[in-house]
């Protein structure tokens, strides 16, 4: 079994390696434009991934009809679905003029269109969850929609804060059991798509923070996520870590990347300790769910402890 989950590992870095790389090129767009007023975006283009954006002093940029949030460079974010369009559209406004002060300033407005990649996404069944968790009683179904409203507030904010556009680390390094966007069958119930990265390591192992951020939310205790918290990054991009089983946090205070916040544990829904990372992105008015793993270096030089056991590997989440 040990033999089996490096070779898992192994693959899974080489993939996110591909990734890694290939978001690191920059995509244009010249719908209409001369190159030198072309719109540039960097990351990678695919189901999942999180572009940035460069406009030029007074323009503005929506996407499906909403003002995207700029920081002082003028730079943007765009985050991609699982099941993401093949066409990514941006609108972008410009000064069509240099009017007097007391003049309203008219605008030109560019389309821009971007080639985004599909991805195909593994089915993985698991069996022995316990049945609780499967089919819900209506006492849990209303617990975890109540909980499921203080998530969806604790992302809502979009606060100027962007040290994330410094980039990612992994909050843990261990066994990937869990990859964005494949779908669970849990004793034989299909279920949603999972929407983290899943790094299995024994009970009490430390979890920084991939990026510094605001906590909104620090729960010990939620149905299905069991010890949850969640950091804003900023401009509507944050990271909930789920099943920890020590928080050392609170919420409203502020934490930088590569601080310990947390511990991992085996709380709510799942059959083995490990880290469930997910990231959510509410920009352009919605609640788009992305890929941590392609925001990340790949994850090749971690190695297990012998006490480790393999085991702990088990996700049910």
């Amino acid at each position: 079994m040990q033999k089996i989950v490096s070779i898992v590992n192994r693959l899974a870095a080489l993939a996110a390696k591909y990734a890694y790389v290939i978001g690191r090129v920059a995509l244009l767009s010249c719908f209409g434009m001369a190159a030198t007023n072309a719109l540039e975006l960097t990351g990678d283009p695919v189901q999942g991934g999180l572009l940035v954006g460069q406009l030029e002093p007074g323009q503005s940029v929506q996407y499906r009809g909403k003002a995207l949030q700029l920081d002082q460079q003028h730079r943007f974010i765009v985050a991609l679905d699982r099941d993401a369009e093949p066409e990514l559209v941006l609108q972008v406004s410009s000064p069509a003029s240099s009017l007097a002060s007391t003049q309203a300033q008219s605008m030109n407005t560019q389309v821009y269109p971007f080639a985004i990649r599909t991805r195909e996404y593994s089915i993985q069944h698991i069996e022995g969850v316990e049945q609780k968790y499967v089919e819900p009683n209506p006492k849990q179904v209303e617990r975890s929609r109540r909980e499921g409203q203080w998530v969806v507030n604790a992302r809502r904010q979009q606060r100027a804060q962007n040290d994330f556009f410094d980039g990612f680390i992994w909050p843990v390094r261990g066994p990937i059991t869990g990859v964005f966007g494949s779908q669970r069958v849990y004793n034989g119930q299909p279920r949603r798509p999972h929407y983290g990265v899943d790094v299995a390591r024994p009970t009490g192992t430390p979890v920084v923070a991939p990026s510094a951020g605001l906590v909104t939310l620090a729960h010990p205790d939620l149905y299905f996520s069991g010890g949850t918290l969640i950091i804003d990054h900023g401009h509507g991009l944050s990271s909930t870590f789920l099943h920890l089983s020590k928080l050392l946090v609170e919420e409203g205070q502020q934490v930088r990347q590569g601080q310990q916040v947390g511990h991992i544990g085996a709380t709510g829904r799942v059959t083995g300790a490990h880290l469930d990372w997910r990231m959510n992105w509410t920009g352009a008015g919605g609640n788009i769910r992305l890929d941590p793993q392609l925001l990340v270096e790949p994850m090749s030089d971690w190695v297990a402890l012998p006490h480790e056991s393999i085991e702990s590997t088990k996700t049910g989440d």
